[in-house]
């Protein structure tokens, strides 16, 4: 049986040849991770993900691009905003963290930002995890700007980067997540706000990794700060957010994700989604990976009208969205429904089909109720 390291070479070789000869791989961040968990049983997004390639060029070259991304403009904005919340040594973002989080404790007047630079991510991460335990081992306020997080997922590492992590004079951890979207009268849009927390939810569960390596093990804080500009300003404002239960269905469905080295093993030799490939072979090569659709991936994914486009003309219930499906039961297709709607397949005893049969009968019998008052109605209104 070969070893562990060498299961993990051939895994990292196989994904390189997936990617393509000489294209890097691209990092899966904490918002994809977010996404990704949130549709475990897509073994294509797994797999594209796990090997890190470029989806949005891979959707443009299957005729299919995606609309993600934000505006330059924008990406400005945001990164001038970071700037100031974090300008003299993070002093109002320790600031806001002793506000909104640990008024108890002493109030921040010289906090410590130490230097988190590594060579390689790896080093990165170790350099985040050896930072951590320094600064819970002397107590007082630690600010760690965009340190580097590891987390495995489907059996391969992903790297995270946070805003912040804010280290607690009681040496608990602090994910702090800074956005550009305004909080007006002290709160923000609902679902922005609960995006911010499933991102934030990726890296708690990372630093609780990190944290329980240490002995003792210090409390990772599950109510992370969010930081946004207050009203129409510039000025920074935060508010704390609990995301206790975005951790565990994040977690929940993370063990869920099928191993990409399964999946890598299903697939044809020779296999490659390189978005230089001609059309053609591009398309049989994501056609070979099963995926599975619903409405909610336009959100989360750039493959997402691709994939919506081969789930209609497959005529599959999931384009109809996964509460559908569900009630559905065992009938995959529309063309199943109908048929058992109309009474020309299905069990009768399956409730899903007597379901479909009863409201098929319903539906005929309003038709044929309405229909002459409607005729009368259209003649009257046009003789």
């Amino acid at each position: 049986m070969p070893s562990p390291r060498t299961r993990g070479t051939a895994l990292r070789q196989r994904l390189a040849e997936l990617r393509g000869a000489g294209t890097a791989a691209r990092a899966l961040d904490a918002r994809a991770l977010a996404a990704l968990a949130a549709n475990p049983g897509c073994r294509r997004r797994a797999i594209l993900d796990g090997a890190g390639v470029d989806k949005a060029a891979l959707a443009g070259a299957l005729g299919a691009p995606s609309v993600f991304g934000q505006s330059q403009f924008a990406l400005t904005r945001g990164n001038a905003f970071e700037a100031k919340v974090k300008a003299d040594g993070g002093a109002e973002l320790l600031r806001l963290v002793h506000e909104r989080l640990d008024p108890r404790a002493e109030p921040p007047r010289d906090g410590t930002v130490p230097d988190l630079s590594a060579q390689g991510p790896e080093g990165r991460v170790a350099r985040t995890a050896l930072a951590l335990r320094e600064a819970t081992e002397a107590g007082g306020w630690t600010l760690l700007d965009h340190p580097l997080l590891a987390l495995e997922v489907a059996g391969s590492p992903a790297f995270l980067e946070p805003d912040a992590v804010v280290v607690h004079p009681d040496g608990g951890w602090t994910v702090v997540e800074i956005k550009s979207f305004p909080m007006l009268d002290g709160s923000a849009d609902p679902a922005k706000v609960g995006a911010a927390a499933r991102q934030s939810a990726v890296y708690v569960l990372a630093l609780e990794e990190v944290a329980a390596r240490l002995d003792p093990a210090p409390r990772v804080r599950h109510r992370v700060l969010l930081v946004c500009p207050k009203d129409f300003s510039n000025l920074p404002t935060a508010s704390a957010v609990d995301v206790r239960k975005q951790r565990a269905v994040t977690a929940r469905q993370l063990t869920r994700l099928t191993r990409i080295q399964d999946i890598a093993d299903t697939l044809p030799e020779g296999v490659c989604f390189s978005p230089e490939l001609p059309a053609g072979e591009l398309t049989a090569a994501v056609e070979a990976v099963p995926a599975t659709y619903a409405p909610e991936c336009l959100a989360a994914c750039e493959l997402a009208f691709h994939c919506r486009s081969r789930s209609r003309a497959q005529g599959a219930v999931t384009a109809l969205g996964r509460s559908v499906r569900a009630e559905l039961g065992g009938l995959g297709t529309v063309d199943d429904v109908l048929a058992a709607a109309h009474g020309e397949a299905g069990d009768p005893d399956d409730p899903a089909v007597a379901a479909l049969r009863r409201a098929a009968a319903l539906r005929a019998e309003a038709l044929e109720t309405a229909g002459p008052a409607a005729v009368a109605a259209r003649e009257a209104v046009c003789p």
